[in-house]
């Protein structure tokens, strides 16, 4: 089957399409250019008129009979004089040819002489690095052109380079980081310093553009941010490489702000932090914003290396564990917080074993903040004891399944004293604070793609988790709200995001004794003594007469004990005393070996010298005497080899009995 042509239209339309397109876009030119004149009237007409309209209504109602009367005179002798209307329209026309002109100035075609001044020395400057001997056509040479090598540019009001895009030869070689480092610290010093300049290298076009960074806010404070469990706000940072953002509030401002967000927990591949900066630039503000977000799901423990009381106000607090100081305090917490992530790490392997889901209390996240833990380092080497920073091995290595966080703050000048397993485990770092792009790549494994400078606010520096890029940080301000020389209004948003303070469990309370010498102290029901009277605290009386054990007058009741928690000795055979009276008083027991402790006994008047023994069912009238094996409805006594029969309690023998 032969294929049919296409139509005309269709083969050699688009040719015909982009005539037309021309010879339309030609027409109208020629139309503006001869309608010019009119249009221009016709805008003055417009402005005049609105000009008119303005002043009868900013004129007051009692002067515009006045205004009316006025105008109806100037049009009456415009009519009367000859050749008046047509003077009056030709006088209306050039108003309103001279309100509607274009009043926008003309932009100028290229830099002023100041401007073209600053980018010849630039370019002058560029010619070292960018030309070689051997280049036959160089882009870059002594008196060369440098609009080819700056095909954009912009200046900002102060004169000074806004906005570059250089042009480089194609055997530069950008891929080096010391060549790229060179030719960035030469641009930001031309350009102007003082400014934080971002530098993007495009290697596939030869093209490198210089933009100036707006300085980060820093009127951000504290406040529960709009995250999920699991993350946690570093601080903000440019919009340049994040594509999220979170509304903040200033006020009653809300305004959206690009975050760095920290993600901990089961996947996290930066499950810790490590924070360095210079004395008074915000690592404690970072610790304190980092703790105040992890107590919304967790649990802290801190550590405070400083000394200073910058923790003091999470004190007490609900989900704080321990705030440390000291040298024992933080020892005590670390090895508790190792202790802690190996049993979370057996019960969550139990459970995974047996096929069923972690415990509740393995899935609460328990975070540590150590800040500056190096001054414990020299305290422990001085007493010869051991080092905190080794009591992190397990936290750290161990930290993610257990979800367990590590945070790590000191000075950047004891990076060399930090221990090998914060070196190796802590993926996330922040560096706050003025630090030289050596220092910066040192610490946060490569160099950012900004121009640091030596004069920044506290809370302002770099952030890399993992392998990402190098962001530039503003932290939120978290001050300590006992801090006098914070403002105001930061110090109340820290008070506003604190947890309530402990309470104790209900009805516990510790009792105080009161120091009277006759009255022993109360003991707790777990702990009662279970010791004899000593034989000088029972007064003697006249002996009774042996009475066997399963004779009685009358019944009585048995009190029945319960045994002690532990173990006891075998108790010895005692010798009892009872009253020939009826009445019942109380049997005092003595034994031949007495212990230095008193025995509690429960009767029915109690002695002043002896505790009340709990009974398991006191009834009246007890007869409450200490048995290994107590029976119903008989006298119990405690002897050495129990006989079947009723045995008659052991007495002490009488001097008569003796001869």
């Amino acid at each position: 089957m032969a294929r049919r042509p296409l139509p005309r239209i269709l083969s050699n339309g688009s040719a015909q399409l982009a005539r037309s397109r021309e010879l339309a876009r030609t027409a109208a030119d020629s139309a503006t250019d001869v309608l010019h004149p009119l249009i221009t009237i016709t805008r003055g007409l417009r402005r005049l008129a609105a000009a008119g309209r303005r002043r009868w209504t900013e004129t007051p109602k009692e002067k515009r009979g006045a205004l009316l009367f006025l105008v109806a005179s100037v049009i009456l002798v415009v009519a009367l004089v000859p050749y008046g209307p047509l003077l009056a329209a030709i006088t209306l026309m050039a108003a309103a040819a001279w309100q509607g002109r274009d009043r926008a100035p003309a932009a100028p075609d290229g830099p002023d002489e100041s401007q073209t001044e600053r980018l010849k020395s630039l370019y002058e400057a560029l010619v070292p690095y960018f030309s070689t001997a051997e280049d036959p056509e160089p882009l870059y040479a002594h008196g060369g052109a440098w609009d080819k090598a700056f095909p954009t540019y912009a200046f900002d009001g102060g004169g000074r380079i806004s906005h570059l895009v250089v042009r480089y030869p194609a055997y530069f070689t950008d891929g080096e980081a010391e060549a790229r480092a060179r030719i960035e610290h030469l641009l930001a010093a031309k350009s102007g310093r003082g400014r934080e300049y971002h530098f993007t290298w495009d290697e596939e076009g030869n093209q490198l553009t210089l933009g100036v960074l707006l300085p980060l806010p820093v009127d951000i404070t504290a406040q529960r941010f709009v995250t999920a469990p699991g993350e946690t706000v570093l601080g903000f940072t440019d919009p340049t490489r994040v594509r999220r953002t979170l509304p903040v509030g200033q006020g009653e401002q809300r305004r959206d702000v690009p975050p760095v967000v920290w993600r901990t927990g089961l996947r996290s591949t930066e499950p810790h932090l490590l924070v360095l900066g210079q004395p008074g630039s915000g690592v404690s503000t970072l610790l304190r914003s980092v703790a105040l977000q992890a107590l919304r799901h967790g649990d802290v423990v801190i550590v405070d290396g400083g000394g200073t009381g910058e923790y003091a106000c999470l004190t007490g607090r609900d989900g704080v564990l321990a705030v440390e100081c000291g040298l024992s305090g933080a020892t005590a917490s670390l090895e508790w917080a190792a202790t802690e992530t190996e049993r979370r790490l057996i019960a969550a392997n139990r459970a995974h074993q047996a096929g069923h889901p972690p415990p509740d209390d393995t899935k609460r996240p328990l975070w540590i903040l150590l800040d500056r833990p190096t001054a414990f380092t020299h305290l422990a080497a001085a007493d010869d004891r051991k080092d905190p920073q080794s009591l992190l091995q397990v936290p750290l290595r161990h930290g993610r399944p257990a979800n367990v966080t590590v945070v790590v703050a000191d000075q950047l000048d004891a990076l060399e004293a930090l221990g090998e397993p914060v070196h190796r485990h802590t993926r996330a770092r922040v560096v706050l604070g003025p630090a030289t792009a050596e220092q910066l790549e040192s610490v946060l494994g490569a160099p950012p793609h900004t121009t640091p400078v030596d004069q920044i606010p506290p809370g302002r520096g770099y952030a890399r988790l993992g392998t990402g890029p190098v962001h530039r940080l503003q932290v939120p301000a978290t001050p300590n709200p006992f801090d006098d020389a914070a403002p105001e209004a930061h110090r109340e948003a820290v008070l506003a995001l604190l947890p309530p303070r402990t309470t104790p469990a209900d009805g516990e309370t510790v009792p105080e004794p009161d120091g009277s010498p006759g009255e022993p102290e109360p003991v707790p029901t777990d702990q009662v003594p279970t010791e004899h009277v000593p034989t000088e605290q029972v007064p003697r009386e006249r002996e009774p007469e042996p009475v066997p054990a399963a004779v009685t007058a009358e019944p009585t009741a048995v009190a029945v004990t319960t045994e002690p928690p532990e173990p006891q000795p075998e108790p010895q055979p005692a010798l009892a005393e009872e009253e020939p009276s009826p009445s019942p008083s109380p049997v005092p027991v003595l034994t031949k070996d007495p212990v230095p402790t008193p025995v509690p006994v429960l009767t029915k008047d109690p002695l002043p010298d002896t505790d009340p023994a709990l009974t398991k069912a006191p009834l009246p009238d007890p007869v409450p005497v200490l048995t290994k094996d107590p029976r119903p409805n008989t006298h119990p006594v405690i002897t050495r080899d129990p006989l079947p029969d009723p045995v008659p309690v052991l007495t002490k023998p009488t001097e008569a009995q003796q001869g």
